[in-house]
C-alpha cells in the first residue's frame, strides 16, 4: 500500500481547516497556497471530501471550505474516502474472489495487519494531530 500524494494533501488540508474552526469558511486560494498546490488540484481533493460530507462549502463572496468537529472526524475516513480503500494486498479487496482464500496460510498475515493498519488510523482524529 502506497499512500498517494491526493491522500497526503488532503489531509494537510483538512488539518489546516480543522486548525481554522470556528473562523468561518476558508478560500480556495488560501487552502491552496498554505499547501503549496494548485487551487485546481484542491478542488478536486475538496470534492470528493464534500461528497463523503468530512468537508462543507459556502459560495459566495464569502465562501470558502471548512470542517465541524474535527474531533469526531479519523484520518482513516479521510484517507479511505480519498484513496478509495486501503487494501494491502489484492486479496482482501472485496471485488477479488481469490480462490486460495480459504487455503492460504498468509491470508491471515495481510489480514491482521490490513485491521491494524484502519484501526490506528481510525483512533486518530484531526483535533489529535493539530494539536501536536
Amino acid at each position: 500500500m502506497k499512500i498517494t500524494s491526493k491522500s497526503q494533501y488532503g489531509l494537510k488540508m483538512m488539518c489546516f481547516l480543522a486548525s481554522h474552526v470556528g473562523e468561518g469558511a476558508i478560500p480556495l486560494t488560501a487552502i491552496a497556497r498554505e499547501i503549496s498546490s494548485s487551487e485546481k488540484y484542491c478542488e478536486q481533493i475538496l470534492l470528493s471530501l464534500r461528497k463523503a460530507d468530512l468537508v462543507k462549502a459556502t459560495r459566495g463572496a464569502q465562501g470558502g471550505y471548512y470542517v465541524e468537529n474535527p474531533e469526531q472526524i479519523s484520518v482513516g475516513a479521510i484517507l479511505r474516502t480519498l484513496e478509495e480503500d486501503l487494501v494491502i494486498v489484492d486479496c482482501l479487496s472485496d471485488s477479488n474472489n481469490c480462490p486460495n482464500k480459504c487455503n492460504c496460510q498468509t491470508h491471515v498475515v495481510w489480514d491482521k495487519l490490513y485491521q491494524e493498519i484502519n484501526g490506528f488510523l481510525d483512533k486518530m482524529s484531526l483535533t489529535s494531530i493539530i494539536k501536536k
